[in-house]
């Protein structure tokens, strides 16, 4: 297998960086929004600075440096000084519960840390760990707070040159253990080399050409692999720079960044694009009987979504030309939104395991609706006992990006490992040209009466078309299918009055107009599909970094 790139020596990410160094060396780099990003050379000379000072503290090839912090320039520069010398980060979504972060440092045995100030007390209320070296990672600072004679009399024997123990990685070399939170509640360990990293980054060029004039908004959590990979290791590799955001990224603060950086790459979930097609396109779009009338014709609907995604595209800066969908499936009437808005977007298909992407649309391309697109370079999909009638089963890979497994667990990575293909977990059906297709989560498979196959995914992306959804969630309960509906009360306080009605009115408005949405929708779907009941799930529902719900969490 061969990748179109000269002048690496091999599938690490040192030498990534190496390569990057000698082609770019002055180009933009890594920033914050509004500010001066630092350039190649700065960013590598800030990597070394930053391994040498984990050598000179003890840290050395193998050991695990945990990272926990918000998107920031300095998040990348922790990264790659960790591997750059053989040792493995471990990336912690900040949001993760104190207690989650506790089990992962425990668990990956980390030996240092760097964090963020906003989670300093998270480390410092550690108890008993490995921990013995931590730095702030805003001012990529050692942090004394901790220290004590005990310990500073260790790390005074400890102290060395960095060049008497600094060791190349090798490509087989463990790079990095991501910590999953995923919809079925078991945290693993995936374990992914730098051979693993790098192959995956490298395929991009098979999806999208990237320039080193390229800027990147990064908007999703860089401990996310999807975001790491693509949205960090993949535009240093092309000599592109990225944009992170200091706050949290509200609407408010999205639009003022598009404004300033005015990007021409985007990483999102579909949850993002989704919420600007309903609270923004669809509502202006119903806001008269006229418009709304207009927008149910084929005719008009295409011709009033090309004028709404010009507009789309101006508020993203004018620039973007790649809008990166992955995390969870998109739903198909906001994709058909954007086919006709003639939006630059692509989907990904991916898993942690996969170190992300095994598939993706082509920038460019006519894009099959539905469909997560074609393998990436290097990567074989099959389908494994498929359906005699419709070709369906679960999807299974081969690819120089899959995981070496889960890191203490090799009864769980015989589980998903068999004669050298990695099982995804997804049913799905490869179609006569490549194309990828995807149903569901195997383990959220409905059978119905009949012994049809129910993937409750399909049936929320109908619920989700209306308006006044935020969320859905499609359950069996004894035997009958029921959908928890979570709303969005903004939108039922306006279109019922919520100010002027009384509590009693309101609510009995809700239970009718989720009975009429229950038949609108079961009108739509096939009949061993049809829901019984919806129920009104006041909370949001609790969900996962890419903003898929925790399925389990609802179940009995």
């Amino acid at each position: 297998m061969t990748y179109p790139y000269e002048n690496l020596e091999n599938f690490t990410l040192p030498s990534l960086l190496e390569r990057s160094l000698k082609l770019y060396a002055n180009e933009d780099a890594l920033g914050r929004v509004g500010e001066r990003p630092m350039n190649y050379a700065e960013f590598d000379t800030k990597v070394k600075q930053m391994a040498e000072l984990l050598l000179k503290n003890g840290i050395k090839k193998g050991d695990k440096v945990v990272l926990l912090s918000e998107n920031m320039p300095h998040w990348g520069v922790a990264y790659f000084a960790v591997t750059s010398f053989g040792g493995v980060i471990v990336p912690i979504l900040p949001d993760f519960h104190p207690s989650d972060v506790q089990h992962i440092i425990r668990h990956s045995e980390a030996k240092a840390a760097f964090v963020s100030e906003k989670h300093l007390a998270t480390i410092e209320e550690r108890g008993q760990t490995s921990l013995q070296t931590v730095i702030k990672l805003d001012t990529l600072s050692l942090i004394d707070a901790l220290t004590n004679k005990d310990y500073l009399l260790k790390l005074k024997q400890k102290m060395t040159k960095s060049s008497d123990i600094f060791t190349k990685p090798q490509e087989d070399d463990l790079a990095a253990i991501i910590y999953t939170s995923g919809t079925t509640g078991h945290s693993k360990g995936v374990m992914l080399s730098h051979k693993n990293l790098v192959t995956n980054a490298l395929s991009s060029h098979s999806k999208a050409i990237i320039f080193k004039s390229d800027v990147f908004l990064s908007i999703l959590p860089l401990a996310h692999t999807f975001e790491c990979t693509v949205g960090l290791i993949v535009p240093l590799l092309h000599g592109s720079s990225v944009y992170y955001i200091e706050k949290a990224p509200t609407p408010s603060v999205l639009l003022k960044a598009f404004e300033i950086v005015k990007p021409t790459f985007i990483l999102s979930v579909p949850l993002i694009i989704e919420k600007i097609y309903k609270n923004k396109v669809l509502a202006k779009f119903h806001s008269s009987w006229l418009m709304k009338t207009l927008y149910d014709i084929p005719f008009f609907r295409k011709v009033l979504n090309k004028i709404a995604g010009k507009k789309l595209l101006q508020t993203f800066g004018g620039r973007l030309r790649f809008f990166g969908i992955g995390g969870a499936a998109l739903s198909p009437f906001v994709e058909q939104f954007l086919i006709e808005a003639e939006f630059p977007y692509i989907i990904g298909y991916g898993l942690t395991e996969t170190a992300p992407l095994l598939a993706g649309s082509v920038l460019g391309e006519k894009a099959k609706i539905r469909s997560t697109g074609t393998p990436c370079t290097g990567v074989e999909l099959k389908i494994k006992d498929p359906n005699p009638e419709t070709g369906e089963g679960e999807i299974i890979a081969k690819s120089p990006s899959v995981m070496i497994g889960y890191y203490k667990d090799e009864e769980k990575t015989k589980e998903v490992m068999q004669d050298g293909w990695f099982l995804t977990g997804d049913l799905g059906y490869i179609d006569e040209e490549g194309f990828l297709f995807i149903s569901g989560r195997s383990k959220n498979v409905i059978i119905g009466s009949g012994g049809e196959n129910i993937y409750p995914e399909q049936i929320e992306a109908v619920i989700n078309q209306n308006e006044a959804v935020l969320d859905a969630l499609v359950l069996e309960q004894e035997g009958k299918l029921i959908a928890r509906i979570h709303l969005d009360y903004e939108y039922i306080d306006k279109i019922f009055h919520a100010d002027t009605n009384p509590d009693s009115r309101v609510k009995e408005e809700i239970t009718h107009l989720l009975e009429e949405m229950r038949k609108e929708v079961n009108s739509q779907l096939a009949s061993y599909c049809k829901i019984m009941k919806f129920i009104e799930q006041i909370e949001p529902f609790v969900k996962t970094p890419t903003k898929k719900i925790k399925r389990f969490l609802y179940t009995d």
